[in-house]
């Protein structure tokens, strides 16, 4: 039988703390599985609900946006994601009779763990100016507020559409539509907050924002480095890839200022010997320091500049610009610049260059661990000079691989979810629909956060995601979303945002991938893209939570109907009905998506077409791949302090926590804990279970404090730190962000450690 949810806040002051894990998945990984489904859903339904999870007739996980492969095992889906499936599939239930209960100052004290574990909500609410509890209000009604809001601002500009990457093309498509019908660019989205730096800095070198590989090239890769990425936690499926890889001859680089129990020997679940054995996976382990990559690959290019031979000439010759100005920065790079900025020996940066040159097919695999510092955007073309060199983008087993967090955050964008929109897609979006989308540039989350702190924002709608949870500058972020004169959240599950609102809020109760979607139009299908371009379909399997939820295209058709009136010519109805037409509309406006509809009746759907992966054609300003030549750059660190990245546990998706414990790592029963080097934490005076706040220093002189945190003592590189967000977002300030891409620079936070009582 599933369980209750808990009733009070469990205590997290004393967290166990336990040597980190070498080795990830496995048994244990399939019983804590089971174990939390079970929990959630009960043993009939995890059984029914999971079996469908990735399956070409099936739903797409809602967690990462790792790709599947044409063959599929019956049991589709990691641990990690099994546990999201859990928690939409629940059925556990926020009822009237809840809001009632709870006044949203309760719900503001509680954790964001507890809000979660309480369930699907079945009716949306509504919560008046100056009312202390959210209540029912009808669809009909909570329109009419949203139009009322929308329609007394001065400007479309005032009003924020923010999107999170679980929404579905059709209904990130809709949303954009709307948004620029109604008058605004302002579409910030979660992309803002993670891959925009590699978003940037690709589109510059590269000519498109995205990843140039397929799940089948990384099984011909000769050498895949991993940088700035945890696959055992953030996108366990990909540790399969890896497998393969390394049966097939591969070597592995990982570059982390932590030690992952994932990338040190992976348990396959899915045979005997994974099970019982597993297979080692990195190679070499660069346990650089905190925002030293730029300066890594730098280097590497010098050495391999020098190197006779080593460069492809050919293609450097015909497919790239810039070359001269870019070798001569590289020539420039100094061996102890290096090794002080990533920490490492110069032994282990020689071994890492006779793995590349020994390889003729290689791969770059990277997450947030290089996109949220200052100089992200920098790095990432970098590591784009580094595979330039030996022609490593646009044959079979090399390229380029960001790797995306949440399940269809890249389709977002390719749907038009982007505040700076060029003028080819606005300019496709006016011939199809007949008026004149505007023109000038939107805002971003940062500067959404910036216009609702200073009063040029007044409502906020949010299509899925935990917007002050998952922002920077915490403090900041929730008195700048109290100012708003209305806040729309489209939600599955209670989260933080919706205890922090604006004068009026509504929480609009949505279908999930699990569920059933019934539209007049028949059984509906909703499409999501991947990590590395493929596009398929989704379909729920389960009756939906409650009677009174509409899917997200429902929600967007209803609400532009409200707000744009008769005078809209959008076929806002007809969209509603049938998602079909949505796609007939999307494969007019956005290119790759011709004969949409027949494309998703394939099992396995489609690719998207990739110029540079394709046909060595890169459509950049200067119709070539771009080498470019910033100056390195590195966090510099005072005297006394340490740089502090903020990461996830393993019983986390994003800001949604699925238990206290971080079983990799050793950490059960709370997540207020940092990981700091043995040695720098004797230098600091503090002892292994030692308590101190984390107090965040920046230029602006503000104090940011992150307070009662057990000190963990644990292998991380030196002079480094790191802790769990949402709860060190409040040491993030808010203009710390990426030169280019202005994403939150949340993986380099000078902080000193002040000891406190203990718990």
């Amino acid at each position: 039988m599933p369980s209750k949810p808990p009733a009070g806040d469990p205590v997290q002051d004393a967290p166990q703390v336990a040597a980190p894990q070498h080795a990830a998945a496995g048994l244990t990984a399939i019983a804590h599985t089971l174990r939390m489904a079970q929990e959630q859903m009960g043993v009939a339904r995890t059984a029914r609900t999971l079996l469908k999870v990735n399956q070409k007739d099936g739903f797409d996980c809602p967690g990462c946006a790792w790709p599947e492969g044409d063959k599929r095992h019956l049991a589709e889906f990691c641990e990690n994601g099994a546990k999201a499936v859990a928690e939409e599939a629940t059925v556990r239930r926020v009822t009237p009779e809840f809001f009632a209960a709870h006044p949203v100052s309760d719900l503001a004290e509680r954790s964001g763990y507890w809000l979660g574990q309480q369930g699907r909500i079945t009716r949306p609410v509504h919560l008046a100016e100056g009312a202390t509890h959210y209540e029912p209000v009808s669809w009909e009604k909570a329109f009419a507020i949203i139009a009322e809001e929308l329609g007394a601002l001065g400007s479309p500009d005032e009003a924020l559409f923010y999107t999170s990457g679980r929404t579905s093309n059709e209904a990130a498509f809709l949303l954009q539509l709307f948004a620029r019908e109604f008058g605004t660019n302002n579409l910030p989205d979660c992309s803002n907050m993670c891959h925009e730096s590699s978003g940037s800095a690709l589109t510059e070198t590269i000519g498109v924002g995205k990843g140039s590989v397929s799940l089948e090239d990384l099984h011909q890769a000769d050498l895949i480095i991993v940088a700035g990425q945890n696959p055992g936690t953030n996108h366990p499926r990909m540790l399969t890839a890896l497998e393969q890889a390394k049966a097939s001859g591969a070597k592995i680089i990982s570059v982390n200022p932590l030690p992952e129990a994932g990338l040190e020997r992976f348990k396959n679940p899915q045979s005997v010997s994974g099970l019982v054995k597993g297979v080692s996976l990195t190679d070499l382990f660069l346990q650089v320091r905190i925002g030293g990559d730029q300066a890594l690959f730098r280097l590497l290019n010098k050495l391999i500049l020098e190197r006779d031979g080593a460069v492809d000439e050919a293609f450097v010759a015909a497919h790239t610009h810039g070359f001269e100005e870019f070798a001569e920065a590289a020539r420039s790079a100094d061996w102890e610049e290096t090794l002080a900025a990533t920490g490492l020996g110069r032994e282990e940066i020689e071994r890492a260059l006779a793995m590349v040159l020994a390889s003729k097919r290689t791969i770059v695999c990277w997450a947030m661990g290089l996109t949220q510092h200052k100089h992200s955007v920098a790095t990432i073309r970098e590591v784009v000079n580094f595979l330039l060199l030996r022609g490593n983008i646009g044959r079979p087993g090399a390229g380029v691989c960001p790797v995306r967090g949440h399940s269809n955050v890249q389709g977002d964008r390719t749907m038009g979810i982007f505040e700076r929109p060029s003028a080819v897609f606005l300019d496709a979006l006016e011939a199809e629909f007949g008026f004149a989308p505007p023109r000038h540039h939107g805002l971003d989350v940062v500067r959404s956060i910036e216009a609702l702190r200073d009063g040029r924002a007044k409502v906020f709608f949010a299509m899925g995601g935990n917007f002050v949870a998952a922002t920077p500058d915490t403090a900041v972020t929730e008195a700048a979303v109290r100012r708003a004169r209305l806040t729309v959240h489209v939600s599955t599950k209670l989260n933080r945002s919706h205890a922090v609102t604006g004068r009026r809020a509504l929480i609009l109760p949505t279908l999930g991938r699990t569920d059933k979607d019934v539209q007049a139009g028949g059984r509906q299908v909703v499409t999501v893209e991947d990590s590395m371009g493929m596009v398929h379909a989704s379909r729920g399997n389960l009756a939906p939570a409650g009677r009174h939820l509409l899917s997200e295209p429902a929600i967007v058709a209803r609400m532009a109907r409200a707000v744009l009136g008769a005078g809209s010519r959008t076929p806002w109805e007809e969209f509603e009905k049938d998602y079909g037409t949505i796609r007939e509309r999307i494969a007019r406006v956005v290119p790759g998506f011709e004969d949409f509809n027949a494309k998703i009746a394939r099992p396995g759907g489609f690719a998207l077409p990739h110029a540079p992966r394709d046909e060595r054609r890169f459509p950049t300003a200067t119709g070539k791949a771009n080498f470019t030549a910033a100056p390195v750059e590195y966090p510099k660190v005072p005297a006394g302090r340490l740089l502090l990245q903020t990461l996830r546990s393993h019983d986390q998706y994003n800001t949604t926590i699925y238990g206290l414990d971080d079983r990799y790592r050793g950490i059960k029963g709370g997540r207020r804990v940092v990981l700091v080097h043995p040695d720098d934490a004797r230098e600091l005076g503090l002892a292994d279970g030692a308590y101190a706040d984390l107090v965040g220093e920046w230029k602006d002189g503000v104090e940011r404090r992150a307070p009662g945190f057990r000190v963990v003592h644990y292998p991380t590189a030196r002079g480094c730190a790191a802790a769990y967000y949402p709860e060190t977002n409040v040491l993030v300030p808010l203009d710390s962000t990426a030169d280019t891409s202005n994403t939150p620079a949340s993986k380099s936070v000078v902080v000193r450690l002040e000891q406190s009582p203990s718990a």
